[in-house]
């Protein structure tokens, strides 16, 4: 019986990590979307591996790039917000949680238009992510704050498409100013 009260800190910590699929410390939300579902059912499978097993070091691997990719696209959409001018709520407007709504039904269709156009006509996602429910609560807040085209035509300068639809790391692209 240890009376230490942080002694199961680490513990914690890292159990929170395990199960944090978005990075953000004690995110409820990690199974909302299909995209949280398929990273938290490879998490699962790999928990049943032996860690010396290939596959499990494959999944591994499969879980650490898609969480580094996941973090990639949230810097590049914050990166845009705080451009715009942002800097303090760029944060809280990339917040989502299974308590956000959307906030007119009628921005909808427009926030996934602007969504989908983002995703064709912008390096802003990899060529192989599918849609996130995530970003269109973050599109319809741009419409609401009447920024999502001004956001559109920065993220167009910033990331434009490549040809072949390469998506090119981060710390290769020259700075912007």
């Amino acid at each position: 019986s240890n009376n230490n009260p942080y002694a199961s800190f680490g513990a914690t910590l890292a159990r929170d990590e395990e199960q944090n699929l978005w990075s953000t410390p004690h995110d409820m939300t990690h199974t909302e979307a299909d995209d949280d579902r398929v990273l938290y059912n490879m998490i699962v499978v790999r928990n049943q591996l032996d860690k010396d097993s290939e596959e499990w070091q494959k999944l591994n691997y499969d879980i650490y790039t898609l969480r580094q990719t996941r973090k990639e696209v949230r810097s590049r959409w914050k990166h845009i917000l705080e451009d715009l001018g942002f800097q303090k709520e760029a944060d809280s407007l990339l917040s989502v949680t299974k308590l956000s709504i959307i906030s007119d039904s009628q921005n909808m269709s427009k926030a996934r238009d602007i969504l989908l156009k983002l995703s064709e006509e912008t390096n802003i996602f990899p060529t192989s992510w599918e849609l996130s429910e995530r970003y269109l609560f973050v599109v319809d807040r741009l419409i609401a704050l009447d920024a999502a085209d001004e956001f559109f035509r920065m993220a167009s300068t910033v990331y434009p498409k490549r040809p072949g639809g390469d998506w090119v790391d981060e710390a290769l692209r020259p700075l912007h100013s």
